[in-house]
């Protein structure tokens, strides 16, 4: 057995800890949500559920192997909102409770009658300005956003004008009253990693998406939670006035082709089910890009090697009948090549393992210090 040699290492000289932000950019284009693997509204990559509370999205049809969960979708409104007094109202219950359960989470309580916050589109969630009743959300799974969204990167690009029942008119299905296309891109640039531009709530981070370029003067309809993944969009995107009939494309945010009806956004949250409400939003989905952020924390040790010490090997086959291979001479320095690095606990048992790539000659005349660094 090998005598092994141990070097003590100093906590407050010889270990310091260490954070890394890694970035990856993300790209979702909305073939990828609406007629890649079938035809809209239906597709192998869009799973529905009998509760019917949201709807899941995969980047290949979810029965695969190979397919990944990228983001989910669901809508709802507070109890405050007319549409939960509305009409033909479907899933009232269920809506409700999904802008509760969201909105608990992410903003909590207020007041001493224990009601939820409700979502706002500004920095300042409990100021009663700028409210949202009417929202939905989509929900970034964690293999795509990882550990949070960089702050400053999110871009949405979502249809916003009248559906055209037939056909397209310039490559776009979405048309203003004068026929132009009409696509709005949210972001959240005046966001940045120093925290300017963002708030704090309950669920953590979160910032403004403003239409196009993201500045103060811009119109804001919606705020993205960074460490939740969570995006909330505003229905006031979109135009509420009364729907165009069958060969009118005016504030059609939903056709349901099965009967024939048109729907305002207002409309479609209220008397389509919560399925139905993903399916037409996700037909507006243009384009979803974000920077997610890996965080990696490493502990670095400095594991000192003088000059005096580590010198001989701990390995047998370093001696032959006593004595020391690499010497030719009883008067030679002894020289010894370190390949692997151990740690030790105070006990002297064996926590971790580094190995070198390449051996380090070692001798009395060199001095060195191994960096040995361990990522969690």
């Amino acid at each position: 057995m090998p005598v092994l040699n141990y070097e003590p290492l100093n906590p407050s000289t010889d270990i310091t800890l260490t954070r890394t932000l890694l970035h990856e950019a993300v790209p979702l284009t909305g073939a990828i949500v609406s007629g890649t693997y079938g035809t809209y509204p239906n597709g192998g990559n869009i799973k529905n559920y009998t509760h019917g509370m949201f709807q899941s999205v995969y980047d290949y049809p979810f029965l695969s192997s190979s397919a990944n969960h990228i983001f989910d979708m669901t809508m709802g409104y507070d109890e405050s909102s007319v549409l939960s007094g509305a009409t033909s109202v479907v899933q009232n219950s269920k809506k409700i409770n999904m802008y509760n359960e969201i909105a608990q989470v992410l903003l909590g309580y207020t007041g001493s009658n224990n009601q939820v916050e409700i979502f706002e589109s500004d920095l300042n969630i409990n100021d009663n300005n700028n409210q949202m009743k009417e929202v939905f959300f989509i929900t970034l799974s964690r293999l795509l956003m990882k550990d949070q969204i960089k702050k400053g990167t999110f871009s949405i690009s979502l249809g916003t004008g009248s559906i055209v029942q037939t056909g397209i008119v310039n490559g776009n299905p979405f048309v203003n009253a004068s026929g132009t296309n009409t696509v709005a891109t949210l972001t959240d640039a005046s966001a940045s990693a120093d925290d300017t531009g963002t708030s704090v709530s309950q669920g953590g981070q979160y910032g403004v998406l403003f239409e196009a370029d993201g500045t103060a003067e811009g119109t804001a309809y919606g705020v993205v939670f960074y460490q939740a993944g969570i995006v909330a969009l505003t229905a006031s995107l979109w135009p509420t006035g009364a729907a165009g009939a069958v060969g009118d494309n005016t504030n059609i945010f939903y056709h349901d082709s099965s009967t024939g009806t048109n729907y305002t956004v207002d409309a479609c949250m209220a008397s389509a089910s919560i399925s139905g409400s993903c399916d037409a939003l996700r037909r507006r989905v243009q384009n979803i890009s974000f920077n997610n952020t890996t965080e990696i924390n490493s502990s670095i040790y400095f594991c000192r090697v003088p000059f005096n010490k580590f010198n001989y090997s701990s390995n047998a086959t370093y001696v032959s009948g006593s004595k020391i291979r690499v010497k030719n001479f009883a008067s030679d320095p002894p020289v010894s090549y370190i390949t692997t690095v151990g740690l030790y606990s105070a006990t002297n048992e064996l926590l971790a393992v580094a190995k070198l790539s390449e051996p380090l000659r070692k001798s009395t005349t060199t001095d060195m210090t191994l960096r040995v660094r361990l990522d969690y």
